[in-house]
């Protein structure tokens, strides 16, 4: 099953808002072929892994890291084509949390006789999909938030200034953040100071080909990005979703549109994006995850409204300090310690100069 959940990994990034599965065939004692679910549309790691077998599949055993499906959708069901290969045992990792397939799949091959061992390694094969599982059961995207602050706790000056508070090694490894969400997310005074373009500008693993590039999201609610923004133009490939109030602009809409922007009218409000119910239209666009990256008060916005769930926060051994200096989050904040946000799972390690902290969230109340 490891060897399966690595063969998985070699589909980061690359199936859209499908999950990224892995499938190893053994008989004998001896693997006879692996594969993977390679990109959005293609065979699943079943078909892939039972094509490569061939008649050897006969009489084996199968190792999948997420349940096999039972239904058409742009592939013929999986499980079917496992009962037709002759193969004899399967080791399925977990029950697929779409409520179209869960338990539908392994149902299907139990009653063809296969025998079924279920939970190997669960934990493990969820977490290749943790944004995936998440979208099932809560209707919304999985959302990380990036930090990246002085030891102080800063993300800019007095001035605004904030190039380069990280290293370069944490930075690289932001783009590695980016390429392995749907999403990049920020609000619109993050645009108006840097004008930043968001995309992954670094070769992510060994393959020759360019990187996928995430969505890009503007939180705007008065639509006051530039149309001559970086994000709309040829450097920053990909599509652009600006989120804005029901009180924004028409004109202003029909302008960013011209340019390539998608606009979302987030919410009944008229001044502000309703976070929340973006997040169900993100997630209806195919948006499984979403990395947010700044500024302070986006950051807020999202903890405040507990759609964050995971951390990462690079600590870089600065001090930059004043009183009007940036704080990496703004808005109220909690009036006594017992009210404050608790992070658990904390990892910590050293990236060149840098610490990341890396935790997931919760509200303690």
């Amino acid at each position: 099953m490891r060897l399966a959940i690595r063969q998985a990994l070699l589909a980061r990034g690359k199936t859209g808002f499908n999950p990224i599965v892995g499938c190893i065939i053994v008989k004998n004692g001896k693997i006879v072929s692996s594969g993977f679910h390679k990109e959005f549309g293609g065979p699943h790691a079943e078909a892939v892994a039972l094509k490569a077998a061939g008649d050897r599949a006969i009489g084996a055993a199968m190792f999948i890291t997420l349940e096999p499906c039972s239904y058409y959708g742009k592939t013929p069901p999986c499980a079917n084509l496992i009962v037709r290969s002759g193969i004899k045992e399967v080791f399925c990792a977990c029950l697929d949390p779409n409520p179209l397939n869960s338990g539908k799949g392994i149902a299907v091959l139990k009653n063809s006789g296969i025998k079924i061992s279920l939970g190997i390694l669960r934990r493990q094969a969820q977490a290749l999909n943790r944004d995936f599982f998440r979208r099932m059961k809560a209707k919304t995207p999985f959302v990380s938030l990036k930090l990246a602050q002085s030891l102080d706790g800063k993300i800019a000056t007095k001035t605004g200034d904030s190039k380069w508070i990280s290293s370069q090694g944490s930075r690289a490894f932001s783009h590695g953040l980016r390429y392995n969400h749907d999403a990049v997310m920020v609000g619109i005074g993050t645009v108006l100071k840097d004008d930043p373009l968001l995309n992954v500008r670094i070769q992510i693993g060994s393959s020759s080909k360019k990187p996928r590039q995430p969505v890009k999201i503007i939180i705007d609610s008065g639509l006051r990005t530039p149309v001559r923004s970086r994000l709309l133009s040829r450097h920053s490939p990909g599509k652009t979703i600006i989120a804005a109030s029901q009180g924004a602009s028409i004109a202003r809409e029909k302008a960013l549109s011209k340019k390539g922007a998608c606009i979302i009218r987030a919410g009944l409000d008229r001044k502000r994006v309703d976070l929340c119910i973006l997040m169900e239209q993100l997630m209806q666009k195919g948006i499984n995850s979403i990395l947010v990256e700044g500024g302070s008060e986006i950051a807020a916005s999202m903890l405040e409204s507990g759609l964050v769930r995971k951390l990462y926060s690079f600590i870089c051994p600065i001090i930059i300090g004043g009183r009007s200096a940036v704080g990496a989050v703004g808005g109220i904040g909690a009036g006594k310690v017992k009210d404050a946000m608790r992070l658990y799972n904390i990892k910590v390690r050293g990236l060149g100069r840098d610490f990341l902290v890396e935790a997931d969230v919760y509200r303690n109340n």
